[in-house]
């Protein structure tokens, strides 16, 4: 199994108390720890506003992050998970990617999906489009994205998105372009865009919603031709975990009461995604192992892990490293 890490950015209150001034250096630490250990790729969220709930909170923007990490780290790949398609043009999301390619002496990585967090769409005045229209923009834009890419310059004259001879030069270091993540587990739409262009997918990582979406992924692989067994499976695990069982409670009560003043009657459905049934990986290193060594034998390929903890105690981070990548890799 592949592993990446989060590096917390504030959408998830994941900063807070920590002094605006002082943010970029935390982030910064986290992301060169990553660089010298043995995680294989380093994450960022494209959200523009906090969750669950919007606040006054920093929330530090992905591809800004992504550029700055790409020349401040020198090994380690680096994602979105995943952007939205819909807040920037694909002709120009093409071109910073290309560039941040270049920044990172090709290490980039394209996690695209399209978008969910309705107040953020229209807070940016970006409207909220159905679902279906959401998708279908995907669909052109990964179009626009792959061309620019290949050839350096992409036309489409799309439902959505129109381009017309966009240069996109340099092209990106990687042969081929950038890998594309496609996220999301719809089953539809979402799932048969990934089924035609991606080398990942990203989608539910509990194992009886994982084993639903990888047999439809299967299923238009099958309609599109493509190879499902080239097409990598990752899911995200929301992670905490500590030497006992007693220890792993003890993280969880710090994180709520971090998380309590910002969220109020709103805490305990966030620590859900900690304490239900959602996709986590939280407990002590034996436990996170076979949960993930099943997860290995349903055909999942990367998990990609975040730490609510990361900048205030790396402890749990490195006891992840210690314990639980070498049993696995």
């Amino acid at each position: 199994m592949r592993f990446g890490i989060f590096v917390p950015q504030g959408w998830r209150f994941d900063l807070v108390g920590i002094d605006p001034g002082d943010q970029w250096q935390t982030m910064r630490g986290l992301a060169q720890a990553a660089d010298a250990g043995p995680w294989e790729s380093l994450w960022v969220y494209d959200h523009f506003h906090t969750t669950p709930i919007p606040s006054e909170e920093a929330t530090h923007e992905a591809w800004t992050l992504t550029s700055a990490f790409a020349a401040t780290t020198s090994r380690i790949r680096l994602g979105q998970m995943c952007t939205c398609m819909s807040y920037r043009n694909p002709a120009y999301l093409a071109k910073v990617a290309a560039t941040v390619d270049i920044i990172s002496g090709g290490r980039t990585e394209m996690g695209i999906g399209g978008g969910w967090y309705e107040h953020e769409w229209r807070a940016y005045g970006y409207g909220f489009p159905a679902a279906g229209d959401r998708l279908r923009r995907l669909d052109e834009g990964v179009q626009i994205m792959r061309q620019a890419w290949s050839t350096g310059k992409a036309t489409l004259d799309g439902g959505h998105y129109q381009a017309d001879g966009a240069i996109v030069r340099p092209l990106p270091l990687q042969e081929g372009g950038i890998p594309l993540w496609i996220a999301g587990g719809g089953e539809k739409i979402t799932l048969k865009i990934a089924a035609k262009y991606a080398r990942y997918t990203n989608f539910v990582g509990t194992p009886g919603e994982f084993d639903a979406k990888s047999a439809i992924l299967r299923e238009h692989t099958k309609s599109a031709g493509t190879d499902f067994d080239a097409i990598v499976r990752s899911s995200n695990y929301n992670t905490v975990i500590g030497e006992t069982e007693s220890e792993v409670e003890d993280r969880l009560a710090a994180i709520e009461a971090r998380v309590l003043p910002h969220l109020g009657d709103r805490t305990a459905a966030f620590m859900a995604t900690y304490r239900g049934d959602g996709a986590k990986a939280v407990g002590t290193p034996e436990q996170i192992v076979e949960q993930l060594r099943d997860m290995a034998s349903r055909g999942l390929g990367y998990a990609i892990h975040y730490f609510p903890e990361a900048a205030y105690d790396r402890s749990g981070i490195e006891l992840f490293e210690r314990e639980v990548i070498p049993a696995l890799q």
